[in-house]
């Protein structure tokens, strides 16, 4: 059974206060995971994207790609290794990060966004000294090329939202230490880039859906989670493992100048929209 045209003007009706709230903000999406990877989801993601952008949200695209990194370097028979949760990354494996995040990644999602009907222009954080990195060295373990973004000089990203493009970013970053690209974490590129647009709003798509007090229990959700509780949360365990990076993105974020900052389920289809445009809401929301 179809929708009505009298539902459909609900779910408009509904929209509409936080289409006027964030009408000619921006918005900075961190886009990976599974929602990269499956066709029907990332048909809705680039739907999302698209409607955001014409009704006047300025929307910012940072990708991923360890997946197709991965692939890659199976077919040329190179072992991929793991230190942290992050990819060690030797010169041959930058080569190959480089290639696929800044090319193939890249101008896939250009591509699909234009045939959706939107505009996007695809950026990686080499252009315009988008961002600069050193080696990642803080706990003494060798990343090998992991880079630690050290400034972000997003002028060119604003140039390209001004002339009505949406930015599609991909995380590779010129060396400030080294005469080198540096491969750089998806997630801390999005809120180094949502700080330095002042943007209102910071997601993470991933694929959990949210912060859960009970790992194994999708009905423990926490919706939202003030500053001042992630340390009580992180000692009694709920923070932990891989939450914890992105977690500690969120709170950077806000902590200088994002307004909120979203982890949210990139497997729920339209997700960005029932956050940004409905009273429902996904995930966890840190304010």
């Amino acid at each position: 059974m179809g929708v009505s045209g009298i539902d459909q003007a609900a779910v408009l009706v509904e929209a509409l206060p936080y289409i006027q709230k964030y009408n000619g903000k921006t918005v900075v999406i961190k886009y990976g995971g599974n929602a990269m990877v499956s066709e029907s989801l990332k048909t809705a993601v680039i739907t999302d994207i698209v409607l955001l952008a014409l009704v006047g949200v300025r929307v910012v695209i940072v990708h991923g790609g360890g997946p197709e990194i991965s692939d890659m370097l199976n077919r040329i028979g190179k072992q991929t290794k793991f230190i942290n949760g992050l990819r060690y990354t030797d010169e041959e494996t930058m080569d190959i990060v480089q290639m696929v995040l800044c090319g193939k990644v890249n101008k896939d999602l250009v591509s699909l966004i234009n045939r959706a009907g939107g505009k996007a222009v695809g950026l990686c954080g080499l252009d315009g000294g988008l961002f600069r990195a050193r080696r990642l060295q803080g706990d003494g373990l060798d990343y090998g090329l992991v880079g630690e973004i050290r400034s972000v000089n997003a002028g060119m990203v604003f140039d390209v939202l001004e002339k009505g493009y949406i930015p599609v970013i991909s995380t590779v970053a010129e060396g400030m230490d080294e005469n080198c690209s540096y491969n750089i974490n998806a997630d801390i590129a999005a809120s180094k880039l949502a700080i330095a647009l002042s943007a209102e709003k910071l997601i993470l798509l991933t694929d959990v859906r949210g912060l859960l007090k009970d790992p194994k229990d999708e009905r423990t959700l926490i919706k939202e989670v003030q500053l001042s509780s992630v340390p009580g949360l992180t000692k009694e365990g709920v923070i932990k493992g891989g939450m914890i990076p992105k977690v500690e993105c969120c709170v950077e974020a806000i902590r200088n100048g994002v307004h909120r900052a979203n982890i949210q389920d990139g497997r729920v289809p339209h997700s960005i929209l029932i956050e940004l445009l409905s009273d429902e809401g996904v995930g966890t929301m840190f304010v």
